[in-house]
């Protein structure tokens, strides 16, 4: 038995050394996580960046905002019970893309629904353009409202006004 006792103690040393490291493994993970769901939300300090890239110096509004996700984080609460505590406390405007549910789909869709009606406006308009017939062109002429009199004084007039 006295054998296996240096043993024993051996391994809780060992455990004990280890366990230092295994913490800052976990402490860094959850900076990792806080890192990737900081990601999804504005600083509101009105500087329009993401909270995690937010480079104003002595900013107050993103220290403390990454505070409380840390704090959060920490606490082992979910993505979705962060982002609902910080909708709460911000309103919709702290996400930094619309989420991918009910009308904020509308705000997906539109760009791709903008591209397609113009695309196929531009052909209409285009081809309406050159299924125009040609003599609905209007000409300068005799025929095109001005009179031959009116014609003859405007080139008597130009001709006299670039004369040295």
């Amino acid at each position: 038995m006295t054998k296996g006792r240096p043993l024993i103690l051996s391994a809780i040393l060992f455990a004990a050394a280890c366990l230092p490291l295994v913490a800052v493994r976990v402490a860094a993970q959850q900076t990792d996580r806080a890192k990737q769901i900081g990601g999804k939300f504005m600083c509101m300090c009105g500087c329009n960046q993401v909270l995690t890239q937010c480079n104003h110096v002595g900013c107050t509004t993103s220290t403390a905002m990454l505070k409380e996700l840390d704090h959060t984080v920490n606490r082992g609460d979910s993505e979705d019970t962060v982002t609902q505590m910080f909708v709460q406390e911000f309103g919709t405007t702290v996400y930094a893309e619309p989420p991918h549910s009910g009308f904020s789909q509308v705000a997906w869709a539109m760009p791709s629904v903008y591209l397609l009606v113009g695309t196929v406006l531009v052909i209409f308009v285009i081809s309406r353009w050159r299924k125009r017939p040609i003599h609905q062109v209007a000409t300068a002429g005799p025929s095109g409202g001005i009179s031959a009199d009116l014609i003859e004084r405007a080139r008597a007039r130009a001709a006299q006004d670039t004369e040295d």
